[in-house]
């Protein structure tokens, strides 16, 4: 077989794609000399904001930032619980952490990855105030279900669509389902900046006014500081690279999910190779491509040896991570978690993947999980 490299994600095939485009928007931004707020970011607000049909978009300096202000604008902290799975990015934690909340993790739904809605229920106690389900990967989580269960328990529902931009929950798009939605704009995702970036979405006018108060120092006039803020601004730049790059995304999507069907119809007959599931009503845009093997460790070491680049997400759980050591969870609190932690493994995807780059994943993982 030929050895042909093929990167995880290549950011620099697209930005070449829209070079002219966007060296356009930057220069433009360079050259008007507002670097914060201003006309930029709320053109890009704005735009957001009607891609996704809600009402409010407010841009922050990172998807982390984005969960910690829905909180913080809820009133949730010190003494209250959050639920969250045990089975995603760290950042989910760190949020409610970050506002005195404790995070409380629950076991994820082996054929999603996402939060196991029938668990979230029984972590409830009176401290509960919100769940933070994930839409891990790029695929929704079960929102009717937990959307019902926040409901009947006077519960907020704040969703962590980091990986989702622009995936679809019965028609509707993730972020919009809940109370308030948080995204993340770092680089290498679906919808990504060229640095760190962040949004919070809202239908609610009043959480959408404390956030773009809250980002900016509490600030509601200059030098007229209401509460205790932050620096969490989305910088003009970011802003206007991605009101270039929205234009593409769904086309972006829609080539993610062509090469997940190729990676489908190729792989799907490789033993002891467990392949994601899309669920019922739910548009996947593969923001990862997530296969499972228990021979994971020992095949990745093969497709480095191919040049080809994977990685895991994610290697550790929460529960098991040094930053909660102090936390009552222990090894084998959450089962489903843990194996899958040793068994995951993410495979290139990327909108821009030539077809010969695809073919060469497929042959090296087949003969590897074959020989």
């Amino acid at each position: 077989m030929e050895v042909l490299r093929v990167p995880f994600v290549d950011l620099k095939a697209q930005y070449h794609l829209l070079k002219e485009e966007m060296d356009r928007a930057v220069i433009e931004v360079l050259e008007s000399g507002g670097f914060v707020l201003g006309e930029q970011l709320e053109k890009f607000e704005a735009c957001f904001a009607q891609y996704l049909g809600c009402r409010h978009a407010v841009g922050v300096s990172s998807g982390l930032d984005a969960l910690r202000l829905a909180l913080q604008a809820l009133n949730i902290g010190r003494g209250d619980e959050v639920i969250i799975p045990a089975n995603t990015f760290i950042a989910t934690a760190f949020a409610v952490s970050a506002v005195g909340a404790r995070p409380v993790l629950v076991d994820m739904d082996p054929h999603s990855f996402n939060m196991d809605p029938a668990l979230a229920e029984q972590a409830i106690t009176d401290a509960t105030r919100a769940i933070v389900p994930v839409h891990l990967y790029g695929q929704p989580a079960d929102m009717d279900a937990i959307v019902d269960i926040a409901r009947r328990h006077e519960l907020f529902v704040i969703e962590d669509a980091c990986q989702a931009h622009g995936s679809r929950y019965k028609g509707r798009r993730t972020g919009t389902l809940g109370d308030i939605g948080c995204f993340s704009f770092y680089p290498t995702k679906n919808l990504g900046a060229y640095g760190d970036g962040g949004a919070l979405v809202t239908n609610d006018p009043s959480v959408a006014e404390r956030v773009a108060c809250l980002r900016n120092y509490g600030q509601q006039a200059r030098y007229h500081h209401i509460e205790r803020g932050w620096n969490a601004r989305l910088d003009a730049l970011q802003a206007a690279v991605l009101t270039v790059k929205m234009k593409h995304l769904d086309e972006w999507n829609r080539r993610r999910a062509a090469h997940a069907t190729f990676y489908d119809e190729q792989l799907n007959t490789v033993g002891e190779l467990r392949l994601p599931e899309v669920l019922p009503g739910r548009d996947h845009v593969f923001h990862l491509y997530v296969i499972r093997t228990p021979k994971r460790d020992q095949l990745q070491a093969f497709l480095r040896s191919r040049e080809i680049g994977t990685l895991i997400h994610y290697p550790v759980p929460i529960h098991l991570q040094k930053a909660y050591a102090s936390s009552e969870y222990k090894p084998g609190d959450f089962p489903k978690t843990e194996q899958a932690a040793n068994e995951i493994l993410s495979l290139p995807m990327y909108p821009e993947m030539h077809p010969s780059q695809q073919e060469c994943v497929v042959e090296a993982v087949s003969e590897f999980l074959t020989k």
